[in-house]
């Protein structure tokens, strides 16, 4: 299980550099930064799971970093507690009314009691179920609520994107280094959607399995459909031994003793928009882009690629 991610965002080094060593050495990740677009870019790239927030920077509030985080499906869940010398009554309005923090701290703190305050955030985040605990991305009820957002609109995309082969990867390999083609495949999908996306655009992981959930305009999706199949058959040779890499493939042997060739993963995506629809639950949604990706897969092997992506759902 990864370690869970803090983003530290302070202008003052003292109280920065306390808060990174008091809670690395509580098991943490700890990210920090002092500027507000900086942190804005980490959030974006590997979005943590809480986030402690100095309201005072040289670039803007934290205010301003907070409601960012809220307008992006990707970042929304994030709990946010504010550690600021600000305490006016306005101030306080502000952060926990307008921004939506779970608690606004006023300087000087105890370290302990924001230590006890962050804990009790995450868990109450991990009993929710509500990320998932290798990749850190939004899962279960998440998908499920972003989901359901889709189906009350028109004009959207989502793709179901799953890595073909990794279970047996992972059988060869170990399960460490399963999760870390789990955690790459979400740091690339983060970054392919950073650039060619927007903020409206959401990622997220399924509870079981190495199946991921991205939603975007449909002429973008397929733009990040595109180059995350390009990116991934390029990077994944990576994690495998040379002579796996070089060879294009793993040998395994099933129960019967007999050996097979298994070809280093891949992906397969099935693609649905609102064009594809009426779809009447979430239910519905799932199971056809399901469909649609199991498609993708015969497609791939009869055409003899290795990624490959289908769009639209049968009717």
């Amino acid at each position: 299980m990864s370690k869970e991610r803090i983003l530290v965002v302070e202008d003052q080094p003292d109280i920065s550099s306390l808060l990174k060593i008091y809670f690395t050495s509580q098991g943490y990740e700890v990210f920090t930064a002092m500027r507000g677009q900086v942190a804005l870019e980490i959030c974006s790239k590997t979005p943590p799971n809480l986030a402690l927030l100095d309201v005072n920077l040289p670039d803007m509030e934290g205010y301003d970093i907070g409601k960012a985080l809220r307008a992006s499906p990707r970042t929304r869940h994030i709990p946010i507690i504010f550690l600021t010398a600000r305490g006016e009554r306005r101030d306080r309005l502000v952060g926990l009314g307008e921004v939506q923090a779970q608690y606004y701290i006023v300087k000087p703190f105890d370290i302990e009691e924001v230590h006890m305050i962050v804990k009790n955030q995450l868990d109450d985040a991990r009993r929710k179920n509500q990320l998932h605990p290798v990749t850190n991305l939004p899962t279960a009820d998440l998908i499920n609520d972003q989901i359901r957002q889709l189906l009350s609109t028109q004009g959207w995309g989502m793709a179901l994107v799953h890595i073909n082969g990794f279970e047996t990867f992972t059988q060869s390999y170990g399960s460490v280094v399963g999760e870390d083609v789990l955690k790459f495949s979400a740091l690339l999908l983060n970054e392919v959607v950073n650039e060619l996306g927007s903020t409206e655009d959401f990622v997220g992981h399924m509870v079981v399995g190495p199946t991921f959930v991205v939603t975007s305009a449909p002429d973008r999706l397929k733009a990040i459909c595109e180059r995350m199949m390009t990116r991934f058959d390029e990077e994944i040779g990576l994690h495998y031994n040379y002579k796996h890499r070089k060879q294009g493939y793993i040998e395994v042997t099933d129960d019967q003793g007999i050996s097979r060739q298994v070809p280093l993963m891949s992906l397969s995506i099935g693609v649905l928009t609102s064009q594809d629809g009426p779809f009447y639950d979430i239910r519905e949604l799932s199971e056809t882009a399901e469909e649609t990706r199991q498609r993708t897969v015969q497609q791939a092997r009869e055409l003899g690629k290795k990624s490959w992506v289908t769009f639209g759902r049968v009717r």
